[in-house]
């Protein structure tokens, strides 16, 4: 019997392991495909609740709010990797597969349209059930506030910020391409949790753009702009509120940034490791 090994997996390999797991997900039945995405659109939004909340009424300086605020939300991909979903960023590593010609171009977008749909559900559905909870109307409404404020913000961006923030979400600091990527050079649930925390931390404290995120942060911000305590806690006026719709929403921020993340972990991701790992096979 050989003895178990504790040293991380080879560049080499972890390429070997995420095309082969992108086989995998391509192939998956379209039912579990969906619950499995509607998960990680939950997890995700778990994570941007935990979010908000800590960073609400922080009295340190930006950079360490920031920076405490991305650790806390690595709970969401710490959920997806370690408990299991599907989850549309993290799966653009399937163009490794693709450009491997061992799916289709159809199986790679049928699973990138099925796993966006689900992870929409997922995020939408924490959306109601944290509304109903209340939890926004803490601290006096100032959670409510903070994430009025958030949704705010993001579709205000313009398009090529948000398409570059998006990128950038995916490829260098990648809350899932890159840090899925390190994932997979682990060998244990310490491993794993351990190399998501730098990418995921860096990602958030930058201020880069995550489609599956935005899918909780700027509903969630429409949903409070109805809420007069909640645009009084947070001290503006309705004129400046006045681009936080669902059309801005889906047209200002999702597009762009969803056609970032698709670049930067499907282009500067996943078929550049493949062009220097993978090609001479």
């Amino acid at each position: 019997m050989s003895e178990p090994k504790l040293d991380a997996y080879s560049p080499q390999e972890i390429s070997e392991r995420v095309r082969t797991v992108g086989v995998k997900k391509a192939n998956m039945d379209g039912i579990s495909m969906f619950v499995l995405s509607i998960l990680a659109g939950a997890f995700i939004a778990f994570g941007a609740v935990f979010f908000t909340l800590v960073i609400h009424d922080s009295q340190m300086s930006v950079g360490l709010t920031k920076l405490v605020g991305g650790l806390v939300f690595c709970l969401g991909l710490v959920l997806v990797v370690v408990a299991g979903a599907e989850l549309f960023t993290g799966n653009n590593l399937i163009v490794m597969a693709y450009v491997h010609k061992e799916i289709t171009l159809y199986k790679l977008l049928r699973n990138w349209t099925i796993v966006y749909l689900g992870n929409l559900v997922g995020a939408l559905s924490m959306v109601m059930w944290i509304y109903f909870t209340r939890q926004w109307a803490g601290n006096d409404y100032l959670i409510g506030a903070k994430a009025l404020m958030i949704a705010n913000a993001k579709v205000n961006l313009p398009f090529m910020v948000a398409l570059s923030r998006g990128v950038m979400c995916n490829v260098l600091v990648c809350l899932v391409c890159l840090a899925v990527w390190l994932c997979s050079s682990g060998r244990s649930v310490t491993d794993k949790i351990l190399a998501i925390l730098f990418p995921i931390t860096a990602f958030v404290a930058l201020g880069f753009e995550h489609s599956i995120a935005n899918m909780y942060f700027v509903p969630m911000g429409i949903i409070l702009k109805s809420v007069p305590a909640v645009v009084g806690a947070a001290k503006v006026s309705s004129a400046s509120l006045a681009n936080l719709t669902w059309p801005a929403f889906w047209i200002k921020n999702l597009v762009p940034v969803t056609i970032g993340n698709i670049i930067g972990g499907g282009v500067l991701v996943a078929a550049v490791y493949w062009f220097i790992y993978q090609r001479k096979k």
